[in-house]
């Protein structure tokens, strides 16, 4: 139903009485005509079909619509929006909603992700696994790798992927997000959200969707939780993604997700089952004024006692954060260690990273507005420009005095050396989880080896093939 009270165009099937367990796919799309076909082939190449394919075609003016019904999905264009994507889903899902069961799914996927053709089969079958005394679950997400790794900046990103996903295969699957990459949702958890909006238990929104957040799937995680929801991320249910394919596309995508992250929590406060994200954020932001802080010290150290040298010790928990960082990132096949392996090209990506997160605090705290680069006028740039450069010389300002206030208390080397030694004694853990014995068994439940290769990092392979 469009804000006005109208009916979408485009007929939304009502389901109910049909079968329990159905599965509707929603994909929005804005102008998506050069990767609709791919997402579209990958639905259609399932070992467990969709019941529904529906493409969210919001606001298009190239063939997006023309492609998709092509390709046999049902094409429900919004009417009206003027909050992007989480506006167009909100249209379709407080009509589909109502013609769904309880039993029933629903799988929102990006127009730019390609799925393995068991995704949804074994998304289907974890969704409705019963854990005996855990919470329910809220959503099934994926594990996401990209594509087409062409050049440093695309290698970089998928590096991080394949951490990201060797991490969730240590934490058992518990997902911090389910992207909008891939998730199926419950429709009874979807419907409870929608209630709780109504009602006042979350702190924003009245449909599924939050259309103030601008990261509508990270809030909808938080929403879930917050419910009392689990959410996982299975290590079998792999999805590639297109990544972004330049420095400055990558910097406003980050930015967004970070700036996101945070304004949802300042929205939903410090609360119990958000303590973890909190102190992630924390961490991040300690390791993002480490930097700097370090460099403060080393410099006047050296101005004014000469340099102190490296210790053998240095050097041994250096290499042991090296090792694990190149080990983390095997699963992506023999370029991504390489590339590990180089060392200084992930450093400066990091450094690229800490920037985007200063920047992003920066904006949360000056409460700019929040427009991205397609939006941006010379005047708008020229003051944004100011602002962030006034505040990260404040907070370079900040992390400055800390760092002499440090060294008048004689603390300084002390702080450094608890925060390498933390860091490094985390990468060992990680490192004893997998022992080589542990390589070679498969995943819980059926799943596919954590090792095995994403289709699309094989050369000559579609993301969609088997």
């Amino acid at each position: 139903m469009t804000p006005d009270g109208q009916t979408l165009p485009g007929h939304i099937p009502d389901l109910r009485g049909v079968g329990p367990g159905r599965i509707v796919v929603l994909v929005p799309a804005h102008n998506e005509e050069d990767l609709i076909a791919e997402t579209l082939q990958s639905l259609a190449a399932q070992t467990r079909p969709a019941d529904e394919v529906i493409v969210v075609a919001d606001r298009c003016t190239d063939r997006t619509v023309q492609i998709s019904a092509a390709h046999g999905a049902r094409v429900v264009e919004s009417v009206g929006n003027t909050q992007a994507k989480a506006g167009a889903l909100n249209q379709v899902l407080v009509q589909l909603l109502p013609r769904l069961s309880d039993d029933d799914a629903v799988l929102v996927m990006d127009s730019d992700t390609s799925l393995t053709p068991e995704f949804i089969a074994r998304a289907t079958r974890r969704l409705h696994e019963e854990q005996p005394g855990s919470a329910p679950l809220g959503g099934v997400g994926a594990v996401f790798f990209g594509y087409p790794l062409r050049g440093l900046v695309c290698h970089v990103q998928d590096n991080e992927y394949v951490r990201y996903a060797r991490e969730l295969h240590r934490r058992h699957s518990r997902a911090d997000v389910l992207t909008g990459t891939a998730s199926l949702y419950p429709v009874k958890a979807l419907r409870h959200v929608r209630r709780a909006r109504a009602a006042g238990e979350l702190p924003r929104g009245e449909d599924v969707y939050d259309v103030e957040s601008l990261t509508e799937d990270n809030e909808l995680t938080l929403a879930l939780k917050h419910l009392g929801y689990r959410c996982v991320s299975p290590c079998a249910c792999i999805v590639g993604t297109e990544v972004m394919p330049t420095w400055s596309r990558l910097y406003y995508q980050r930015l967004r997700w970070q700036r996101g992250a945070l304004e949802n929590l300042k929205a939903y406060g410090f609360t119990r089952v958000l303590l973890p994200y909190t102190c992630r954020q924390l961490l991040t932001y300690m390791s993002v004024a480490f930097v700097p802080f370090f460099l403060t010290v080393l410099l006047y150290t050296t101005l004014t006692k000469g340099f102190p040298g490296v210790p053998l010790f240095w050097l041994a928990i250096t290499s042991i954060a090296a090792f694990e960082r190149v080990w983390a990132a095997k699963s992506g096949g023999w370029k991504a260690l390489v590339l590990a392996g180089a060392i200084v090209p992930e450093v400066l990506f990091d450094q690229f990273l800490n920037l985007v997160y200063a920047k992003a605090l920066v904006d949360v705290l000056s409460g700019s507005a929040a427009t991205w680069e397609q939006a941006r006028t010379r005047h708008r740039r020229r003051q944004e420009l100011l602002v962030t450069t006034l505040g990260l010389v404040l907070l370079l300002a900040g992390v400055v005095g800390l760092a002499f206030a440090c060294m008048a208390l004689a603390i300084a080397w002390t702080l450094i050396a608890i925060f390498v030694v933390s860091g490094v004694t985390a990468a060992v853990i990680r490192l004893s989880r997998l022992h080589p014995l542990g390589l070679l068994l498969a995943l819980p439940s059926g799943e596919s080896k954590h090792g095995e290769m994403p289709p699309w990092h094989q050369p000559g392979r579609m993301a969609h093939t088997a």
